[in-house]
């Protein structure tokens, strides 16, 4: 005796209908029509950036570094601090040293959020299942910035307030310190990730705009300190002054210098730089074949 068969699923079928005026029928899907919009090439992207290796190495070492250091740096000035050395120092500042290493694993994240799709040929599987490339774009934007700052944010957290537990003969941090330290740097970084992505998709070469960035950052400082000619002193100020690490310092109101950029201004620079190079690779990704 044979056992009944489950009843089939029923599917919706192709409606066929006679066009007006015309005699032969028009297929009409039953699939229903969904107009696509930015959300969903925000999902599109945190997809990609969740499940690629890279993102978990890059942040994994960038934590590591951050932490590590942070903790390290803070540790080994209260073993060797002497009764009241530290009265006068912010216990924040000793986070820098992390966040400065740490700085090119956002920045290398950054550029292979962008500049990886070419090199392998994803890019034009992206644009055409998104064929508004400003869309695109604009998603990988908010979708990394949205994880370097959280990350980062999470990581200068932890480290601020395990350096003031270790430095507990230094003074307490004031609550624009607090900000700036920990809020401040956070969007410093999360920018400077964020142009990094904006100059992979210009170079569209992983190597090349990862080389670019990591000169951005320390050229203009290693330049400054072998200029010796007392007519190159302006120059070599100048190159101190914006050059990314002295703007990190500055969120800890520790800067190389007494003028130059101060208080939240590395923040604002940062902001009309990415903004530019933003344009810029919008312009471009117009103009150019995919």
């Amino acid at each position: 005796m044979s056992t009944p068969q489950p009843p089939m699923p029923q599917t919706a079928a192709p409606n066929w209908q006679a066009a007006p005026g015309s005699s032969y029928p028009t297929y009409t899907s039953p699939i229903p029509v969904v107009r696509t919009h930015l959300g969903h090439a925000l999902a599109s992207e945190w997809t990609k950036i969740r499940s690629v290796r890279s993102t978990m190495w890059t942040l994994g070492v960038f934590v590591l570094l951050v932490v590590g250091i942070g903790l390290a740096t803070a540790a080994l000035v209260a073993a060797n601090a002497s009764d009241g050395s530290l009265a006068g120092e912010n216990p924040l500042s000793f986070g820098f040293f992390g966040l400065l290493l740490g700085s090119m694993c956002v920045i290398t994240l950054g550029v292979l959020t962008t500049a990886s799709e070419y090199g392998t040929g994803m890019i034009r599987t992206t644009m055409t299942a998104c064929p508004s490339r400003a869309r695109v774009l604009a998603a990988k934007a908010i979708v990394f910035f949205a994880v370097a700052f959280v990350v980062t944010l999470a990581s200068a957290l932890l480290v601020a307030l395990a350096d003031v537990s270790l430095l507990d003969d230094a003074r307490e941090p004031t609550g624009s310190e607090w900000l700036k330290g920990t809020v401040g740097i956070s969007l410093y970084i999360a920018l400077l990730g964020l142009l990094s992505l904006v100059v992979g998709s210009i170079i569209r070469h992983s190597a090349g705009a990862i080389t670019i960035m990591i000169g951005l950052m320390l050229a203009p400082m290693v330049i400054a300190l072998f200029m010796f000619s007392e007519s190159l002193q302006d120059l070599q100020q100048a190159l101190i002054e914006y050059s990314i690490p002295n703007q990190l310092s500055v969120f800890y109101s520790q800067s190389f210098t007494d003028s130059g950029p101060s208080g939240w201004d590395p923040l604002w620079i940062m902001l009309g730089v990415t903004a530019a190079a933003f344009a810029g690779a919008y312009a471009l990704l117009e103009q150019r074949d995919v």
